[in-house]
């Protein structure tokens, strides 16, 4: 269990928040990380969006959720990590791994994103933003991921990794 740590190494700082989340915080960069769990009603079959969310259940009705049980939602993330993403021309990378496989999504910051839902994380092709949108304008949405990503995430007892990356602010 990560509790109120600090590690520094090469010119990174880290702070660990709790289980299953981290934050690393560079000159030009702040990294969030945290953990999700895969669902057997995963279907990622959404064409403009794609959403982690702290709810344990999922109906296949929820085309956008790629993994439940999150450890952060957008409330949750930290300070530094949503004055960052408001920053004018800030960009984010958000990798979602599952076992050795992994998807790496590129989208825009906005100083428009309001990061104030309690369970759900949303990224979005589209420029819409509301308290549940993480970032904009991007490269992939749900029903991009790959398939073989999106059938290990089927499995409820599969770990699911998503890494935020700010950068450019």
């Amino acid at each position: 269990m990560l509790l109120n740590t600090q590690i520094s190494f090469s010119g990174f700082e880290a702070k660990g928040i709790s289980e299953g989340q981290a934050i690393f915080r560079s000159m030009d960069s702040v990294t969030v990380v945290f953990s999700a769990r895969g669902h057997k009603n995963v279907q990622s079959t959404h064409r403009t969006t794609f959403e982690v969310t702290k709810e344990m259940s999922l109906t296949k009705q929820g085309d956008c959720i790629i993994a439940v049980e999150a450890t952060r939602a957008a409330v949750d993330l930290p300070f530094e990590f949503k004055e960052a993403a408001r920053k004018e021309g800030a960009r984010m990378t958000i990798t979602i791994e599952a076992g050795a496989l992994k998807e790496i999504v590129k989208a825009k910051c906005s100083p428009q994103l309001q990061f104030t839902h309690p369970t759900d994380l949303v990224v979005r092709k589209s420029d819409y933003v509301c308290g549940r949108t993480l970032a904009i304008g991007a490269d992939k949405a749900a029903s991009d991921f790959s398939r073989k990503l999106v059938e290990k995430m089927r499995d409820p007892s599969q770990e699911v990794t998503v890494t935020l990356v700010v950068e450019g602010y």
